[in-house]
């Protein structure tokens, strides 16, 4: 796996980082069926290369990025944290 991006061959800027759907799982770690299952329904973008999926990086942040802003943390309980027992 290379670290960084690879120049273009026509010279024209770097291509992307491009990531397997077993890669991306591994960095989900999640199983590879829900890695694809994401890129087939859409939830994160991806190409196609011949039969096999190929993720860039930007998408899985982006992907990573979305899920953060739609995550609220659960409210605190107003309970109180002893049991009073009845007399």
């Amino acid at each position: 796996m290379i670290d960084t991006d690879v120049p273009a061959p026509d010279g024209g800027g770097l291509l992307p980082r491009l990531l397997t759907i077993r890669e991306v799982a591994d960095i989900l770690r999640i199983h590879y069926r829900t890695a694809y299952r994401l890129v087939k329904d859409g939830a994160i973008g991806a190409i196609r290369v011949g039969t096999q999926w190929r993720v860039t990086e930007d998408a899985l942040h982006e992907y990573v990025a979305r899920g953060w802003r739609h995550w609220k943390p659960e409210p605190a309980r107003n309970r109180p944290r002893q049991c009073k027992l009845p007399l």
